[in-house]
């Protein structure tokens, strides 16, 4: 089984994003640790981390902390 990101806008909506998979899922954290800005700058709102198709977490705003608006 392999772990990836899926990339949300700020409607909620699937997005594009880099099409990248990890062996487990510390290495999905310390690769998204590291891209998490430019995530951000390319237009992702939001973050869900992914065991194979199954959801280990999120979604998680990429939002300063203060101007999460996922409600």
């Amino acid at each position: 089984m392999e772990y990836r990101w899926r990339y949300q806008d700020e409607q909620g909506q699937e997005i594009d994003g880099p099409v990248v998979a990890f062996v487990d899922q510390t290495e999905a954290e310390e690769w998204f640790g590291t891209s998490w800005e430019e995530l951000r700058e390319a237009g992702v709102a939001r973050v869900t981390l992914l065991r194979s198709e199954a959801e280990i977490y999120g979604p998680m705003s990429l939002s300063p902390a203060g101007d999460d608006q996922l409600g």
